[in-house]
């Protein structure tokens, strides 16, 4: 998979190369795409992109910044994305509804965070106890998972691309040792997406907090515990100054998919040059965040465990077990109430058993 995404960020810049190069030294921005747009002039194109994420957040932040840099340098400066933070154009929970009514251009953001919309939309991001990131994308490229995603976005106005990834999350924060499910009951908080459905079941009160606003929210004691990204991204907002109990594995998202959320007439107003660009750079994106959220994620663990005292903890079987018996009860429940949910539950359950034969014998198993 990562050779398959380098290579189409590799063609995208030789492409632009070789018209540069056919053009006898022409800008690619005068001579165009290949595919019938050779004889247009590339006239630039700004758009504003609200992130959901700060700047400062690392991978699911510091990419969208990397983004909007890549489209610019391989557009020849034809393509621009100003990137803007949380609160600068609207909310970060409320980038998505506003790329779909038009108040913003694009928006960097997670279809999670659409979930108030359609449940459905959360399959965009992460299933519990659902894919990691390369059998995810293989859903979405070659079992109908784009498909879908576009036919659900498209009658909200948006066209998604895929364009982020995260590994595998953390599971969560928390003040106490948690030893039994007993625990849980009764505790206010912080959780995302399908697994929140989880969690409520278990006698937690979950609630979506954005980003910027969940530090506070553990500090001031509005919630009791939170979940939110990576180690990497943890440690940007020193949850470990409050809570020092990390718990692991995130069975909620073994990997976390965002997406470019265009308002349609903006994506359709877009040159199929430029449309490609985005394409390939989102590509490349999501090959560059592969290789980081690996290479980022023990060093940060280790740091907060030596510098801040976090003790680390993987969650035993038993209440393993337990959210998992809780996930079944959310599908099968919401399944019977929400076409949209079941149909994508469906295609996406369908592949996995699929690909079971191939994931359970061809990686050796640690």
């Amino acid at each position: 998979m990562q050779k398959r995404l380098f290579g189409s960020y590799f063609g995208a810049v030789l492409a632009a190369i070789l018209l540069a190069g056919c053009g006898g030294g022409e800008d690619p921005a005068a001579t165009g795409s290949a595919g019938g747009e050779s004889s247009k002039v590339q006239e630039k194109v700004t758009l504003k992109m609200a992130s959901a994420f700060p700047a400062s957040l690392q991978l699911i932040g510091t990419n969208g910044v990397r983004f909007s840099e890549t489209i610019k340098e391989v557009s020849a400066g034809t393509l621009e994305f100003k990137f803007f933070e949380p609160g600068a154009l609207v909310p970060g929970l409320e980038a998505i509804p506003a790329a779909s009514k038009g108040s913003i251009d694009v928006a960097w953001s997670t279809s999670g965070f659409y979930a108030g919309t359609d449940l459905a939309f959360s399959f965009f991001t992460s299933v519990p106890f659902g894919a990691a990131a390369d059998e995810l994308i293989a859903w979405l490229q070659y079992g109908g998972g784009n498909e879908l995603a576009d036919e659900m976005y498209g009658a909200h106005n948006i066209k998604a691309i895929p364009c982020f990834i995260t590994p595998p999350e953390a599971s969560g924060w928390f003040r106490e040792e948690i030893k039994s499910v007993d625990d849980l009951k009764g505790m206010k908080m912080r959780f995302f997406g399908l697994g929140a459905k989880v969690m409520d079941k278990l006698g937690v009160a979950t609630q979506l907090l954005a980003p910027g606003d969940i530090f506070q929210a553990l500090q001031l004691g509005t919630i009791d515990a939170t979940e939110f990204s990576t180690p990497s991204a943890d440690e940007s907002f020193g949850f470990y100054q409050v809570a020092k109990h990390y718990y692991f594995p995130g069975w909620h998202q073994a990997t976390a998919l965002g997406h470019l959320f265009f308002n349609q007439d903006v994506w359709n107003s877009l040159s199929p040059y430029h449309q490609k660009l985005v394409e390939v750079t989102c590509g490349y994106i999501l090959k560059e965040m592969i290789a980081e959220g690996e290479a980022t994620q023990a060093p940060a663990m280790q740091r907060m465990v030596d510098k801040h005292g976090v003790q680390i903890h993987y969650w035993p079987d038993e209440i393993l077990s337990a959210y998992r018996g809780a996930w079944e009860e959310v599908v099968a429940e919401e399944s019977a109430k929400n076409e949209n949910f079941k149909k994508v539950y469906d295609s996406y359950s369908k592949f996995r058993d699929e690909y079971k034969l191939w994931g359970e014998n061809g990686y050796m198993k640690k």
